[in-house]
This record gives structure tokens, C-alpha cells and sequence, in this order.
């Protein structure tokens, strides 16, 4: 039997930052993980970048039942600890639209750094390992792994879980975080899809367009997203559906501007009145879309020929079309997942469990998801950071 301060079930980016931050305090600590290697998700998000944090992070970039939870931890922790991060180690970085900072070489550097710096502070690696049994005891508690070692018991005073949620399982993402939670009487607010794209139902007018991107805003829940929009085969993506797919629920009409910063009216008024309609939102928009946009009739009219209920219909279908996505494309296409354990009952300043002493959860795995440009990854370090630093080391009586 091997007996820790802290045993950490994930050693994803929340896991190995908590880890760190743990074992650089003097505590024993034990990072559990049934991948060949950590940070999987670190060395593949951002195309292999790692899109590691956003300067302009806000709590209102976050999404949950409770949306003051995140507050404490990214108050504790601003990008530019990140920043300081990647300097120690060398990691060059870049700033890329909207804030976001990337690594400029390989996101592998910053995953390495930091299995590397876990190491230099006397972690102790169990990869390739299964969760069997995790039990609560007297002095804290008991978890069973099962490796290439054979079945092995591991004890500590706190356990920590930091095993995200099941959205990209391609990468070995699990709900077994979730499961956890329910087995020490947390409530788990249902998990769903993320900074996903959308299938749009079958009568959608603007199917057949796939591959044209355009600027575009959305409305979702009424909060307006103004980034790209791409189509695709079975409905549309890009950045500002991602932004729009945190806050969506089934049911729930998107509203579509397909140009967002200018008006459809001034642009036919200052065309004159004898271009026709399809030709002036041909300058405007890809020829596809525009004749998607426009009903046959009013497209081969004379801007001057227009009534002003014409005009309505075209401000309309420009500016406002409204939509009622099928579905996500679901969990395999998600990049996060939204929902995840209650943060009612846990500490938002240190991440342990109200319920259940020793017991902490961070990153993904919580109901906290941040919107697309590396939010969701810098709430993994400042939430592996909160636990980090208030792990306390096992009693010595």
C-alpha cells in the first residue's frame, strides 16, 4: 500500500497544474491516469498550439448554475501567470485575435514542462492505470488501481478529481468525474455538448451551402456572438456558433445576422434603383448564400421596384433569420462539456467538497465552461492552482 497527502485522478491540464502546485508545498503526491502519457488534450487543443489562456479572461466568459462561482479562482490567477509560466520554461507564445494566446512552437513543450516540473517535485506517475474502487475512510481515502503492476491499493488524506468530462472521448475523455461525484452524494447538473457545431433540421433553407464562411452574429439565450459562421454538410460551425453552443438548449431558436456590420437597407439605398436585388447582395454576400438568402421573387426585382414590406423581408431574412438547430453534433465533435458536478457544494476558493472533507474537484469536470479562446484552459489552471495551494498534508498523529 502506498499512502500520499493528495492522490490526483487525472493528469490532464488541471491535474498536473494542481499537482505541481501541491507537491512544490512539500506534499507527497500521487497523479493517477489511465493514458501512456499526460496532457493529452494540452498537446492536441488549439491544432496542436494549445490555445492556453485569453488576456481579456472575465468571469462573465464562463457559464454554470452558478455563475459567480469561477470569481474567486480567476481573480487568484490572471493570464498573466500563464504568461510568467511559459517564460520561465522558454515556451515561446504568440497573441492571436480576440486575446487569445498561443504557444508558437508545439503545445507538447508546455505538456512536457509541466510533467517535467511535477517530476522535479517528486510526483509520483501512475499512467496507464485504472480506477477500480475509490472508498472514503477514516483518515481519508482508499483508491484501487489496476496497471501494468498488477492491482495496487493507494491511501491520502485528500483526494483530488480532476477527470473532466465525456466530451472528446477520442482523447480518452470519460464521465467517470461525474460517477464520482454521485458516489459521495454530489449532485451532477447533466452534461451536454460544448463548443460544438450544429445540425440544422431538414427544411432549412440554407442547407447545400457547405464550405462558404462568412463574417456572422448570433443570438443565442440573448447574448449576441459576432465571429465567423461556416456551413457544413449537415448545418453550420465556426467560432460564433461554438460561442452560441454553450448557452444552447434543445428547442431554442438561434438568430442569424449574415452581415453584422453593415445595413442591408443602406447598402439597396445606395445602389440605386436599378440594380436588381440578388446583384447588390451578390457584392455583399458569396452568390450562394445570397441566393439562398433572397425568395426568388424579390431577387430578381429592381431595388426601386421594392415595397416597404419587400424591404422588411429582406432586412428579415439578413439580419435576422431564425432557426431552431435539430441538434449538437454531440460529444465526439464537442470540444468541452457543459454541466458537470453541482458547484453548490463546493468551496469556491479552494474546490474541496462542503459534503464530503478531502474531496476536491477541479477543472472540466465541474459545472463551469468557459467560452471558445482558451478560457476553458485557464479555468483549468486557476482551479488546479485554488486546490493546489490549500491541500493540506496528512496528520502526523
Amino acid at each position: 500500500m502506498k499512502t500520499f497527502d493528495a492522490i490526483i485522478l487525472g493528469a490532464g491540464a488541471s491535474g498536473m497544474w494542481c499537482a505541481k502546485t501541491a507537491a512544490a508545498r512539500g506534499l507527497s503526491v500521487c497523479l493517477v491516469d489511465h493514458a501512456r502519457k499526460p496532457g493529452k488534450k494540452i498537446r492536441i487543443a488549439g491544432g496542436g498550439k494549445c490555445n492556453f489562456t485569453n488576456l481579456h479572461v472575465h468571469p462573465g466568459d464562463y457559464t454554470g448554475a452558478n455563475p459567480h462561482f469561477c470569481k474567486s479562482a480567476l481573480a487568484r490567477f490572471s493570464p498573466w501567470h500563464m504568461v510568467e509560466y511559459l517564460s520561465v520554461h522558454n515556451i515561446a507564445w504568440e497573441e492571436r485575435d480576440h486575446g487569445q494566446l498561443f504557444c508558437t512552437g508545439s503545445a507538447d513543450e508546455l505538456a512536457c514542462a509541466l510533467e517535467a516540473e511535477c517530476t522535479r517535485h517528486g510526483v509520483c506517475w501512475m499512467l496507464r492505470n485504472t480506477v477500480q474502487n475509490i472508498a472514503a475512510t477514516a483518515t481519508g481515502y482508499t483508491v484501487r488501481v489496476s496497471g501494468a503492476e498488477g492491482v495496487e491499493e493507494l491511501t491520502s488524506s485528500s483526494l483530488v478529481i480532476a477527470l473532466g468530462g465525456p466530451a472528446w472521448p477520442q482523447a480518452g475523455a470519460t464521465d467517470m468525474g461525474h460517477r464520482v461525484a454521485r458516489q459521495f452524494r454530489h449532485p451532477v447538473v447533466p452534461a451536454r455538448p460544448a463548443l460544438v457545431p450544429f445540425a440544422m433540421p431538414g427544411d432549412w433553407p440554407l442547407h447545400g451551402l457547405s464550405g462558404i464562411a462568412v463574417p456572422a452574429a448570433i443570438t443565442c439565450a440573448g447574448r449576441r456572438f459576432e465571429e465567423n459562421l461556416l456551413f457544413t454538410h449537415t448545418g453550420i460551425s465556426g467560432p460564433a456558433v461554438l460561442h452560441a453552443s454553450c448557452l444552447w438548449q434543445p428547442g431554442m431558436p438561434l438568430e442569424m445576422d449574415f452581415l453584422p456590420a453593415l445595413s442591408v437597407e443602406n447598402a439597396l439605398r445606395e445602389a440605386g434603383g436599378k440594380p436588381l436585388v440578388r446583384t447588390v447582395l451578390g457584392r455583399l454576400l458569396p452568390e450562394r448564400l445570397a441566393l439562398a438568402l433572397v425568395p426568388e421573387k424579390l431577387g430578381g426585382m429592381q431595388v426601386a421596384q421594392l415595397s416597404r414590406q419587400d424591404t422588411d423581408t429582406l432586412r428579415q431574412r439578413v439580419h435576422a433569420l431564425t432557426a431552431t438547430p435539430a441538434r449538437t453534433e454531440g460529444m465526439r465533435r464537442a470540444e468541452v462539456t457543459a454541466g458537470g458536478v453541482d458547484t453548490g457544494h463546493i468551496s469556491s476558493k479552494t474546490m474541496e467538497s462542503t459534503l464530503q472533507p478531502g474531496l476536491y474537484f477541479i477543472g472540466e469536470v465541474l459545472d463551469v465552461t468557459g467560452q471558445l479562446g482558451g478560457f476553458n484552459l485557464h479555468w483549468a489552471w486557476a482551479s488546479g492552482q485554488a486546490a493546489g495551494l490549500a491541500l493540506r498534508p496528512a496528520s502526523k498523529e
